[in-house]
C-alpha cells in the first residue's frame, strides 16, 4: 500500500507531462471586429506573420468570427460584440 502511495505523485506527474499532439487552436474574444479598422489590422498583423486566412462568417450569436491558420495551428478571432444588423 506503501508504495503504492509513492508511486502515485509519479504517475499524476507523467499524466501532466504528456502532450497531446492535437492541432494547436489559439482563441482570441477582446476584439471589436465589427470596426473595420480593427478588421483590417487584424488581417494585415497576422499576413505579416505568416498567417492565412481560412474563413470569416457570423456565428450563431451573430458575431464576426475570424480564422487564420500558420501550419498545424489556428488563430480564431471572435467580436466582443453582436455585428449590427440593418
Amino acid at each position: 500500500m506503501k508504495r503504492k502511495l509513492q508511486l502515485l505523485p509519479l504517475a499524476i506527474a507523467l499524466l501532466l507531462s504528456v502532450k497531446v499532439s492535437a492541432d494547436d487552436v489559439t482563441r482570441i474574444n477582446n476584439l471589436d471586429l465589427n470596426n473595420p479598422d480593427v478588421r483590417k489590422c487584424l488581417i494585415e498583423a497576422s499576413k505579416s506573420e505568416g498567417w492565412d486566412l481560412k474563413s470569416v462568417y457570423l456565428n450563431s450569436e451573430e458575431k464576426l468570427v475570424y480564422i487564420f491558420s500558420k501550419g498545424k495551428n489556428d488563430k480564431v478571432y471572435t467580436s466582443v460584440q453582436a455585428f449590427p444588423s440593418k
